[in-house]
């Protein structure tokens, strides 16, 4: 397959979006200089500095990365299971990355828990970049991945709820894993339509943000706007008005932001005092994620379409909730803006739990379940849909 690279037109940019660019690198330049980088830090805008450096870093990487994945020919071809149109570059996410890592490290944003995640994260971009250009195995996959995971327990990021025995140290490890490895392929199934995944990492990311705000967890707020600013930066080139995504995460961004994003849910102290409370406000930024991840699963087991987990991680099917809504009649960009309204109402959930009683929180997760499964009753219908519309075929 042969793809222009030579023409910036024919890439899809026009001259307006050159002088945005340009204006974009004056910025991110004027940014980064000492005195500025002070006044800011100084005056307690770090907040605003963090998500704002990650995301001019990535607006001005992304087109270079989309260069670059031409050229090793990381490219994402029209099939029968695609619902783009023409070939499209991936590896999107190493922007996203690039722009989290740096927003990170110019802040000097260190700590034990911090290296771990960031070390972790990097073999996550790795693996994904491997599979992105040549498809590599589930089986590696899942051994970066564990590998990945081995990182950041090692650094101390783990689930911390059982008593302080042996059994209960296994416990905790193994939940740890299952927990870190489950969103981050759960945000890699649900990157099947322009925009929806990076979307859904900058409103989770914003949440996780807020709550760690209300709860004084400045490096776990610092950490996560990190990750919103970066996939904020990426977001105009995948998910465009009227216009096809110029380039995908692909499997390194869509694992990438989801293992980042469960590592932050569980380093996350979020009420030591209340288990009901503590356990409900990352469930709840993360719903959309779980809800796919285990209504696919649970369907896909029963039926017996998937029956161990290399199965699992390389199952490609059209029964994830973007596809079902798809199916019963929204357009792909209301699909999109649909799911993100559902996240953005479950993590408004979540804000508001630090403040409330037991019974409050008892009260917004089964609001939550009430939510998911009037979703649920909508992906059924468009499944029926779908089957309808194979027949008639």
């Amino acid at each position: 397959m042969t793809v222009d690279r030579e023409n910036p037109r024919k890439l899809g940019f026009s001259y307006s979006f050159t002088y945005l660019y340009g204006f974009s690198f004056l910025l991110l330049f004027f940014s980064l200089l000492p005195q500025v980088r002070e006044m800011l830090l100084i005056h307690g805008f770090r907040w605003l500095y963090i998500p704002g450096v990650s995301f001019l870093v990535a607006l001005f990487v992304t087109p270079l990365v989309r260069a670059f994945a031409f050229r090793v020919n990381s490219v994402d071809v029209p099939g029968d299971r695609k619902i783009h149109q023409r070939p499209t570059p991936l590896m999107g996410g190493v922007a996203v990355y690039m722009g989290f890592a740096f927003a990170i490290m110019i802040n000097n944003l260190y700590s034990p828990e911090i290296k771990g995640v960031a070390l972790g994260a990097t073999v996550i971009i790795l693996i994904g970049m491997l599979d992105d250009i040549r498809e590599i195995s589930a089986r590696y996959k899942i051994l970066g991945q564990l590998a990945a995971c081995t990182i950041v327990v090692s650094s101390g990021v783990r689930l911390s709820f059982m008593p302080p025995t042996l059994w209960g140290d296994l416990i905790e490890i193994a939940l740890t894993f299952t927990w870190i490895i489950g969103i981050a392929n759960a945000m890699n199934f649900l990157d099947g339509m322009d925009g929806l995944a990076t979307g859904l990492g900058a409103i989770s990311s914003f949440f996780i943000g807020l709550v760690a705000l209300q709860t004084n967890q400045p490096f776990l707020m610092f950490l996560s706007l990190g990750l919103m600013g970066g996939c904020l930066g990426f977001l105009p080139y995948n998910l465009r008005a009227e216009k096809p995504a110029l380039i995908f995460l692909g499997d390194a961004g869509s694992t990438f932001i989801g293992f980042t994003l469960a590592c932050m849910g569980v380093m996350g102290q979020w009420d030591t005092n209340e288990p009901i409370k503590a356990f409900s406000m990352p469930v709840l930024i993360l719903g959309v994620l779980l809800f796919d991840m285990t209504y696919t699963s649970v369907a896909r087991v029963s039926s017996g379409k998937v029956t161990s987990i290399r199965e699992w991680i390389d199952y490609v099917g059209n029964d994830h909730i973007h596809h079902q809504l798809n199916a019963l009649g929204l357009s792909k960009r209301q699909t999109v803006f649909f799911i993100f309204l559902i996240a953005a109402s479950l993590g408004i959930s979540a804000v508001v739990l630090p403040s409330g009683r037991l019974l409050d929180a008892l009260l917004l997760v089964l609001q939550s379940f009430n939510i998911l499964f009037m979703i649920v009753i909508l992906m059924q219908k468009g499944a029926e849909n779908n089957s309808k519309g194979g027949e008639d075929e």
